[in-house]
């Protein structure tokens, strides 16, 4: 037997309900399994306990975490910004944001990519002075005056983040000590300057490394803002915030992080004083707001172990398999939705149905007795889930996604 996360204290489980209902409600309103059930009172949470420990903060959500339309649309009036990177995410966005409430960041930005976002009103974090000079020349072509910050490559990195993002050579970002330089040069030429996108890292769950961090964040931005010359309108301190997936690892206190950005921002440089701050964040926001519903399919036995075969697998939740970046295979919280309350328990590994054995959902975990026909929860699902798994694989049926809980008082 192997350990697993803990499943978040936002759902009732034995049995298991998500937004009031139980599992089998929610499949047979989407028709069919697999599905994602996104409850949006725990995004809900999640902004209301930012708010209270950021108040002077914008919150922008990076939608790459979960570009579901539906869960946009509700989540738009409630904040700041939303933080695109492609053409595609920023259509997603417009949809549902002004293009002066949206920022676009990455590598790699093709032309046509920086025409419809200067032609948008959308600030384009400018990732190498290649890019800076190209959305230049498409603005003074079109008559346009393109919305420019500079992403800064850091010397800094996040320690324990997941995904290390400063503090090294990058594809992202300008490295910190040639970012004022080009931002001087896009102030010259008649950019609509909107200041600098900082970030050292993701998925992080040291309130004190994320402390230490934003204390380097702002005097790294102090001292570009004194380089440049020019106040930045805005400085956008990257995100990083993690959720615990994995045993052994808990919630973020996200209030001790407040508290010491508050008095960092008290006494940050002169040249920040009339600065707008923002954080952004995705995976915090609506990680663990998902849950993924699949169907067993069938229970054989192979040479001692016991596999429940589903009707879905790393072909929509390829984070939870273990083949998205993570480095040793360990297990996300699972349980049997469809089990009675106190149902007997055995040891089995949950297996999808793709032609690979690279998809396995849960290795040798704990869970009450199943069957054909039961359902399989898959927590912490609500971030890099469908849109960052190979659907396309082997051509089974698309899973469906729903939303429940959109209105406040639902």
């Amino acid at each position: 037997m192997k350990p697993m996360g803990t499943i978040p204290r936002d759902f009732q489980v034995d049995p298991l309900q998500i937004g009031g209902r139980d599992a089998a409600h929610w499949a047979a309103v989407a028709g069919d399994t697999p599905l994602f059930v996104y409850d949006m009172a725990v995004v809900r949470d999640r902004i209301a306990r930012f708010r209270a420990a950021f108040s002077s903060l914008d919150l922008h959500y990076a939608i790459k975490a979960n570009p579901f339309a539906p869960l946009l649309a509700t989540m738009a009036p409630l904040v700041d910004g939303l933080d695109v990177a492609s053409g595609g995410e920023l259509a997603l966005a417009l949809a549902v944001k002004p293009g002066a409430r949206i920022s676009f960041a990455g590598p790699g930005k093709r032309d046509d990519e920086l025409v419809f976002a200067i032609r948008s009103g959308v600030t384009i974090n400018l990732e190498s002075a290649g890019e800076a000079a190209r959305a230049l020349a498409i603005g003074e072509r079109h008559g346009l005056t393109p919305r420019l910050a500079i992403r800064v490559n850091p010397e800094l990195e996040l320690r324990g983040s997941g995904m290390r993002m400063g503090g090294r050579a990058s594809p992202f970002g300008i490295d910190a000590d040639r970012a004022a330089a080009v931002a001087r040069h896009v102030i010259d030429a008649g950019a609509d300057w909107r200041g600098f996108h900082i970030f050292a890292g993701s998925q992080a769950l040291d309130p004190q490394a994320i402390i230490e961090t934003q204390a380097e964040t702002l005097a790294l931005a102090g001292r570009l803002a004194d380089a440049v010359g020019v106040m930045p309108p805005l400085v956008n301190l990257g995100g990083g915030f993690g959720i615990p997936y994995f045993p052994g690892e808990v919630p973020l206190e996200v209030g001790i992080i407040g508290n010491a950005l508050a008095e960092g921002l008290e006494n940050r440089a002169p040249g920040l004083k009339d600065t707008r701050f923002a954080i952004e964040l995705g995976r915090w926001l609506v990680g663990e707001a998902g849950v993924y519903l699949t169907r067993v399919v069938d229970r054989k036995e192979s040479r001692g172990e016991t596999f429940l075969v589903t009707d879905g697998g790393m072909n929509h939740q390829l984070a939870a398999s273990g083949n998205l970046g993570t480095v040793v295979k360990r297990n996300y919280p699972v349980t049997i939705a469809t089990a009675a309350p106190n149902a007997p328990t055995e040891t089995v590994s949950v297996v999808g149905p793709l032609c690979t054995p690279l998809d396995r959902l849960a290795d040798r975990v704990t869970l009450p007795v199943a069957d054909v026909g039961d359902l399989v929860a898959v927590f912490m699902a609500g971030a890099y889930g469908l849109s960052a798994s190979p659907f396309a694989f082997l051509g089974h049926t698309p899973p469906h996604e729903l939303l429940v809980g959109q209105s406040e008082h639902s």
